[in-house]
């Protein structure tokens, strides 16, 4: 883990309420893809974890979600910096995914399938990319991902754009592994209908971020575990539901 400031480069909405935004600073502490960043924003006392969706060289970028009063403030900038704490969580592991991984993200979950995407790609894998959202206006990152070279389903849970339903509807056949990140019930659904093993990052509130509060602690088979340290990013077969 590492605390250092980030200067704003960009900052623009993707869609009514998604924002793209990129910092310069220290990315060296980020060291896989699923990792998550925690953000101090003034006037507030709890740092906002937001999950990292690329790094290349010194620029970090993440999408995040204006959902309070947090990422409202943070839409708002247009410049300056951020005080950020970067390395946290322990990521996806590409060693076991097989020639032809499964990656599906759900609405804020997409972001971290974007550079684990690439990790695999760059391994030579043969990747495909379920995307899902509830509405087409809510469709964002689409063509990234078929630009770096994944294969891509669109599905929207009222049918509007892309093919209809939840991610589920779209697992089709000849994955040799699966990586996932979005809602709790979209986890939970991935998890029973998945015919092979995989990773699943959960999003659950975090105070510190690090590991010191055990305020995001969840059961697993091999006893607690917290969520902002030890995972994220837990493997199917340890789950408890």
């Amino acid at each position: 883990m590492k605390q250092g400031l980030f200067e704003i480069i960009e900052n623009t909405p993707l869609t009514k309420d998604v924002y793209k935004m990129r910092l310069l600073g220290d990315t060296s502490a980020i060291t896989a893809p699923g990792q998550f960043v925690n953000i101090k924003l003034d006037g507030l006392f709890l740092r906002r974890p937001i999950s990292v969706c690329d790094v290349e060289g010194n620029v970090l970028t993440i999408l995040y979600k204006v959902v309070g009063r947090g990422t409202e403030e943070m839409a708002k900038m247009e410049s300056g910096t951020l005080d950020i704490l970067t390395g946290l969580g322990n990521g996806y592991n590409t060693a076991p995914s097989g020639d032809a991984p499964l990656l599906l993200g759900g609405g804020v979950g997409v972001p971290p399938m974007f550079m684990l995407c690439k990790k695999l790609l760059s391994e030579g894998k043969k990747v495909r990319v379920v995307l899902g959202f509830n509405t087409k206006d809510e469709v964002f990152y689409e063509d990234e991902f078929r630009t770096i070279g994944a294969e891509v389903t669109v599905t929207t849970v009222d049918g509007s754009y892309g093919e209809k339903g939840f991610v589920t509807d779209a697992l089709g056949e000849g994955y040799t592994y699966f990586y996932t990140c979005g809602p709790e019930p979209m986890l939970k659904a991935v998890f029973h209908a998945a015919k092979t093993d995989g990773q699943l990052s959960f999003e659950e509130r975090m105070g510190c971020g690090f590991g010191a509060c055990m305020g995001c602690s969840c059961k697993t088979i091999y006893g607690n575990k917290r969520i902002c340290k030890e995972g994220p990013v837990l493997l199917k077969e340890e789950i408890l539901w």
